[in-house]
């Protein structure tokens, strides 16, 4: 890589990247070589294969917590990756990490969602339990390495062996054989090479991680708020968000509905991202890795959380889950969503002549197991606007979703 330029010199007021750091230029390579791109890293051009993909175009019309139709300033699937990947980029750039491979992870992280979030998810699990079941990291990797059709040369997205790492390892080392997710990313790497599967990730994909769960724990609690699910007088018995609320109305309750709201979601954002550079640190001393390997064969991980803010985000989520994602209004829509969702893959798998004609030729080639992965793959795939008009299309009459 003698002839790129991207990593020879420092801007001013930048920093040289750790010895710990994802390295692009020592990079493991991608399953089809090709030539170098003369302007951009391998990491940075990874990460533009994700933008430019029509998965990630798809994210726009995803469900996070609220279906598209039910306001235009909630959060989707697009603008919660886009969030992370901003977390994501302040995390590295603290740790001196190679801030274009968080931001590739970042982004990539949720292609494999179907639609109406964690609903169809459910519904896709549960209606291929016969074959396998449905994960959704999983899917996003077997989108960048075979789903993705656009290269003269090759499936997928060819993207380079960390970022596939990290997308495989987005919640961590997978070691128990007995995991449906170990089956599913083993078939997917075979006949190319072995993710390590048992390791941590870089810290680079531990970042992405975290950035994820900083960016959903806020957003939600943001949009819980402004749809009228969560009050701001009880969020201040809340974990973490509670002692961030009594400092946001220290001064008074007077500060306007969507102002003190915002107060408080970029105050936890701060406190959560300044405590997990805290504690970064504070285990990169202890743990003096001098290179990426040190990280993935470290006994835990070495991107965290200190424990009583961990615990805190821990009882967050639970707060959450019972507040929001379980609120009834939430559970209609979402339990009408499944339904949905396994109309339309009886409906395809019955009758596969109803895909789209582009997907016809595999089609051909398939029966049983092999064609309800592919049916899943194309209802996976929709967007949660599509999802509705086929319903509409294919069935006398299709839920409100309200």
């Amino acid at each position: 890589m003698s002839g790129n330029d991207y990593g020879a010199a420092l801007k001013p007021g930048e920093r040289a990247p750790a010895s710990y750091a994802a390295s692009a230029v020592a990079s493991r390579g991608r399953e089809h070589t090709e030539p170098e791109c003369p302007t951009r890293s391998p990491f940075q051009r990874d990460r533009d294969r994700v933008i430019h993909s029509t998965p990630f175009r798809r994210l726009l019309h995803k469900t996070q917590v609220f279906v598209f139709h039910e306001g235009d300033h909630y959060r989707t699937r697009l603008t919660h990756s886009l969030e992370v990947a901003q977390i994501a980029r302040t995390i590295a750039r603290q740790l001196r990490l190679d801030e274009d491979l968080a931001e590739a992870l970042a982004l990539a992280h949720d292609l494999g969602h179907p639609p109406f979030g964690h609903a169809g998810e459910r519904a896709l699990d549960g209606i291929m339990a016969d074959y396998g079941g449905f994960d959704h990291n999983a899917q996003s990797l077997k989108i960048v390495m075979r789903l993705e059709r656009k290269y003269r040369g090759f499936d997928g997205l060819n993207l380079t062996w960390e970022t596939l790492e990290g997308l495989a390892k987005h919640n961590g080392p997978i070691i128990d054989e007995r995991d449906n997710a170990v089956g599913k990313v083993a078939r997917l790497l075979h006949p190319w090479r072995s993710l390590q599967l048992e390791q941590h990730a870089s810290a680079e994909a531990q970042v992405a991680a975290l950035a994820d769960d900083i960016a959903y724990v806020s957003h939600d609690t943001d949009d819980g708020l402004r749809a009228g699910l969560l009050q701001m007088r009880d969020l201040k018995q809340a974990p973490f968000a509670g002692g961030i609320a009594e400092r946001v109305f220290a001064g008074g309750d007077d500060l306007e509905d969507s102002r003190a709201i915002y107060e408080l979601t970029r105050a936890m954002i701060t406190g959560m991202i300044s405590d997990c550079v805290a504690e970064t640190r504070r285990r990169l001393a202890s743990l003096a890795p001098g290179t990426p390997e040190d990280i993935r064969l470290a006994g835990g991980p070495a991107v965290a959380f200190s424990e009583p803010v961990g615990a805190d985000i821990r009882n967050l989520k639970a707060y959450l889950f019972e507040r929001v994602y379980r609120h009834d209004r939430v559970m209609r829509v979402m339990g009408d969503a499944e339904l949905v969702v396994v109309d339309l893959f009886q409906r395809y798998l019955t009758e596969p002549a109803l895909l789209p004609e582009a997907w016809q030729f595999a089609v051909r080639a398939r029966q049983g197991r092999r064609l309800a992965r592919l049916v899943a793959d194309f209802v996976a795939g929709m967007t949660d606007r599509l999802a509705i008009a086929e319903h509409r299309r294919l069935f006398d009459a299709t839920p409100e979703l309200r």
